[in-house]
């Protein structure tokens, strides 16, 4: 399986500064060790010009004063190779062998690289079959000869290999230390920028959403010549900012909790009044013409209408403003059985279906704001879809609380407008009608009580099933 690079800051600092150390080092070596090979190779070229072809020039075995006619190998280090070529080929070849001279058998290839060594008096490196590397010279004997004396290089293929191998040891421990120290470097440089990052995942974690929220502090690290500072500077900015926003929200939102509270409380007597007097004049003994009726009751009923809206809006501030709901033992069982009834008289065209549990299910809670949640759900199932639908409550516990669902078979709520069902004043008839007396907030305050409870609403629907579900804690 591939590694995968390093994804974190200070992996790939870490990492970087290892790999350019590597570099660096490699090149140190590759470097080292080809200067040292080009000066011992040097000192060997040294040695064959100073030897001048003797031991070649010996192998033609002329007579020497002591009447030995054997190579001269006096003064020759061990392993000198000699060569002597007439016409183009090899005629004598031996190497110096602990003072003495051996024969040297040559390979037709290795024919031809002595043939070919250039007669410049310069070193070259030539590889015989049994002797190895060396670095021969050729120069041009007093018969039209050519003599070749070589040195071996195994010297100094082997001194450079063991520097290389020292070398290899000594970067091996320095890239280990300088990455272990260089790890802690970075690590302790970086603090500040996991302090900047661990203050942006805290106030990410904030619920900004909703309510007064309570911002950290400002960040030290603030230098303007780093730019780790200069990141915490604009994060503690953008921290001043959102703070002054969410204090101007929340400003705002209590100002339209207190508005919407307000203007509810001053709305009750007026509209109490107004129904009273509409009710008061139906009452009256006297002949009313038919029209003056007809506004009458319009009026009654729009007062009685009104009179709900403001009890809803009232309720709605009080559950904005956190106001603690009654938290006394709730019959859920009994609970929704009393809110089918009402509703089955309401709407005999639909079939009302209960999926109720052996055993009663109690939750703490209020009652009568429950049996409005449930009363809501199946006042919309019956508004919203035509007679003959069959609509199901079901209730389940659970070992945490309760489940409670109100599904039907209707034609479901469009696509477009469940994002916003728990909306305010949200209607499925975007005309607008009164016709239905719905006045958008019912699944408003369902979705204000439950989470009141501490519980959850949801809603999936679709042509053909559509399920309110919510859950009722027991604490």
């Amino acid at each position: 399986m591939r590694r995968l690079p390093p994804r974190t800051l200070r992996g790939q600092l870490t990492a970087g500064l290892v790999t350019l150390l590597a570099l660096a080092c490699l090149a140190v070596g590759i470097t080292t060790a080809l200067a040292l090979q080009g000066f011992l190779i040097g000192r060997v070229d040294d040695q064959l010009t100073a030897s001048g072809g003797k031991f070649a020039a010996s192998l033609e075995h002329e007579a020497r004063p002591d009447g030995d006619n054997r190579p001269d190998t006096r003064g020759q280090a061990e392993s000198t190779f000699g060569a002597r070529l007439l016409d183009g080929a090899v005629t004598q070849v031996a190497v110096v062998d602990d003072q003495s001279d051996r024969s040297v058998t040559l390979t037709a290839e290795d024919r031809r690289i002595l043939v070919g060594v250039r007669t410049d008096g310069q070193g070259h490196t030539i590889r015989l079959s049994e002797l190895g590397a060396y670095r021969a010279m050729a120069v041009r004997g007093d018969d039209g000869d050519i003599l070749i004396t070589g040195l071996p290089l195994h010297p100094v293929e082997e001194t450079v290999h063991r520097i290389e191998a020292v070398e290899a040891v000594l970067f091996g421990g320095t890239l280990l230390v300088t990455g272990i120290a260089g790890a802690l470097w970075v690590r302790i440089s970086l603090r500040p920028l996991q302090r900047v990052a661990a203050r942006a995942t805290e106030v990410a974690g904030l619920p900004l959403a909703s309510g007064e929220i309570d911002m950290p502090g400002p960040l030290p690290d603030t230098d303007p010549r780093t730019e780790v500072g200069q990141v915490g500077s604009a994060l503690n900015h953008m921290l001043g900012h959102i703070e002054d926003a969410l204090t101007r929200r929340q400003t705002s939102e209590e100002r339209l909790r207190h508005f919407a509270a307000d203007a509810s409380h001053e709305l009750r007597t007026p509209v109490a009044n107004i129904r009273g007097h509409a009710e008061l004049a139906l009452r009256h003994p006297g002949p009313v013409p038919g029209e003056v009726s007809h506004a009458l009751e319009r009026i009654d009923n729009e007062s009685r209408r009104m009179t709900h809206l403001v009890d809803d809006l009232l309720l709605l501030a009080r559950l904005d403003a956190g106001r603690p709901l009654e938290h006394e033992p709730v019959d859920l069982t009994l609970l929704i059985l009393n809110a089918t009834d009402d509703a089955r008289a309401a709407g005999p065209g639909h079939r009302w279906l209960l999926d109720l549990p052996e055993e009663p299910v109690i939750v703490p809670g209020d009652a009568h704001r429950l049996q409005q949640v449930i009363g809501n759900l199946l006042a919309n199932a019956r508004i919203h879809t035509p007679p003959g639908t069959e609509v199901t409550v079901a209730l389940t516990a659970t070992r945490t609380g309760a489940s409670v669902s109100v599904s039907d078979n209707g034609p479901g709520i469009p696509a477009e407008l469940q994002p916003e069902v728990f909306g305010r004043f949200v209607r499925a008839d975007h005309a607008r009608s009164r016709s239905t007396g719905s006045t958008g907030l019912g699944l408003a305050i369902a979705q204000a009580v439950i989470t009141a409870h501490g519980g959850t609403i949801s809603l999936s629907s679709s042509p053909g099933q559509t399920v309110f579900r919510l859950t009722i804690p027991l604490g």
